[in-house]
């Protein structure tokens, strides 16, 4: 049988492994394996409710291997290091345990179809002392540290408080004012809210003091102007310093330095300015572009060779106007569909189709404070803009979609029920 590997299990890539496990694993057409280097999956637009604690990765998270013995794919836990396109065959590092033993040594995978899934990566530009002192938010594993930071820092803060609010308040600072630190910023607010519901150590908990960086004149650059004015008057309220037109030089233990060389002092520093796909995929021959993204055709298939697709973050390709896709789950989840539909018209022998993409619009959630956003996109002449529990309820229904679609729509009604349920019985927040 024809083997498919699909390497990534974001939004895009899971989701991609279901439809193809559905339409061919289960049917014995092809064997379909997904590679990822980690062993649960989470939404990555939820990672900064991760890095608050917002949100439990032990119960909304998707195990990989449960998830393709149920949907008739297999999983292979691993990186990859390397592609021999001549000879198909994908090039796996050894898996390490925490000592640094040898648990699998490295492995070759060989494939017939290939599709690249592997997301982006933060793009530092080189900028001094990031690498060294900031978080950033990429991964489940980057999103658990910084919630164990937040709570150390805390805990620490709280008993060591003075008199003096401003001296002893928690500072931090976010430089990238898009989706990711803009609902961060907000987040960050609930949380420091529902943590003074439960008692640490007897303590007032300290003041929050949050500075969001932005090299650009305005907040949420790649939305609507209306919804990142809104979007900047909620975080203000908050107590959100919004710092634009600022652009950061290097980091260092105690903060941000900008242009001007003015120090922006803060405890925690998150980086969340731009994207780029991982270096390697610039070493495997394909053709790339400025940030790494492998350029595709309108299939979704490499310009360099015909074997592999590219979807999601980590695939450059212009819409019919001629604008580069943006990397957001939305486009994620319609290349995976096109791919999806691709894969088994190759099969079939038939012509493969033009990846359209369409924009639904745009929603940022500012924690319980409020969510703006707008509807409908290109598919109206102008957009709709909402805001309040409506813009709430539609933010939500996103993440809906997605459980749907990785589970069907037989259990994924019990699965987010489930996840509903629970959270009445739990604390607001993880708090260990």
């Amino acid at each position: 049988m024809p083997h498919v590997v699909i390497v990534g299990g974001g939004a895009g890539g899971l989701e991609l492994a279901t439809k193809l496990g559905r339409k061919l694993g289960r049917k014995n057409k092809a064997n379909i394996t997904l590679i990822d280097q980690h062993r649960v999956h989470i939404w990555k637009p939820l990672l900064h409710e991760v890095a608050t604690g917002s949100l439990d990765t032990e119960i909304d998270g998707i195990v990989y291997r449960a998830h393709a013995a149920r949907h008739h794919y297999h999983f292979q836990l691993g990186s990859v290091s390397g592609i021999d396109r001549e000879s198909k065959q994908l090039h796996l590092d050894a898996l390490l345990d925490d000592k640094g033993d040898v648990v699998v040594d490295s492995r070759i995978v060989e494939y017939d179809t290939l599709i690249m899934a592997i997301g982006s990566v933060s793009n530092d530009f080189g900028t001094p002392g990031v690498s060294e002192f900031c978080s950033m938010l990429d991964s489940k594993q980057q999103a658990q540290r910084f919630q164990q930071t937040l709570l150390n820092l805390l805990l620490k803060k709280s008993q060591s408080a003075s008199d003096d609010a401003e001296l002893s308040a928690l500072r931090l600072a976010i430089v990238g004012a898009g989706a990711t630190g803009v609902e961060l910023s907000a987040e960050l607010y609930h949380v420091i809210e529902v943590v003074s519901m439960y008692d640490v150590e007897g303590n007032v908990l300290p003041k929050l003091h949050i500075d969001l960086i932005e090299a650009g004149p305005r907040i949420l650059p790649a939305l609507p102007e209306r919804i990142a004015e809104s979007a900047a008057t909620e975080l203000e309220k908050l107590g959100v310093r919004i710092h634009t037109n600022t652009r950061i030089t290097s980091a260092s233990r105690t903060g941000f330095t900008d242009a001007d060389d003015t120090l922006i002092p803060a405890d925690i520093m998150v980086w969340a300015a731009g994207v780029r796909a991982a270096n390697w995929v610039a070493e495997i021959g394909l053709e790339v572009n400025r940030i790494n993204q492998i350029v595709c055709l309108p299939s979704l298939k490499t310009k360099t060779d015909p074997s592999i697709y590219a979807i999601g973050d980590c695939c450059s390709i212009t819409n019919q106007d001629g604008k580069p896709i943006p990397p957001r789950a939305q486009a994620a989840h319609q290349m995976a569909s096109t791919v999806a539909a691709n894969v088994l018209r190759e099969f079939a022998g038939k012509p493969l189709r033009d990846f359209k993409y369409v924009d639904y619009g745009s929603l940022v959630n500012l924690s319980r404070f409020s969510t703006v956003g707008s509807l409908m996109g290109n598919l109206m002449r102008g957009s709709l803009f909402i805001e309040g529990r409506i813009a709430r309820l539609m933010y939500l229904s996103l993440y809906r979609m997605h459980q749907l679609a990785v589970h069907g729509y037989i259990k994924g009604p019990f699965i987010i029920l489930l996840s509903s349920l629970s959270k009445i019985i739990r604390p607001k927040i993880k708090l260990h």
